[in-house]
């Protein structure tokens, strides 16, 4: 009991980590998706990168509280999801939040 009440506290409890999936380049943009299983469903989720001068990458945590039964699904929903973010939002996603 005390084991899984620490792996629960720990995040190790529900949710289960998958491998990156290969980044798709949009408008010089890599996304990546990054679905995250959770309770038999995957959760909308990954990183929106882009390469700058000097071998720099800004990145943007992608995160949406959308949630599919299949990860194939999860991850077509977060490349179409993060490319209609890059189109309203461009490059203000790596400025500071205030």
């Amino acid at each position: 009991m005390l084991k899984k009440l620490l792996s629960g506290l720990f995040g190790q409890g529900g949710v289960k980590a998958t491998p990156e999936a290969e980044p798709v380049e949009y408008r010089g943009y890599l996304i990546t998706p990054d679905c995250q299983a959770q309770g038999g469903q995957y959760r909308v989720s990954g990183w929106i990168r882009l390469p700058v001068e000097g071998g720099e990458v800004k990145e943007h945590r992608f995160e949406r509280s959308d949630m599919v039964p299949g990860r194939e699904a999860c991850e077509q929903l977060m490349i179409s999801k993060a490319q209609r973010f890059i189109d309203q939002i461009g490059e203000a996603m790596f400025e500071p939040r205030q």
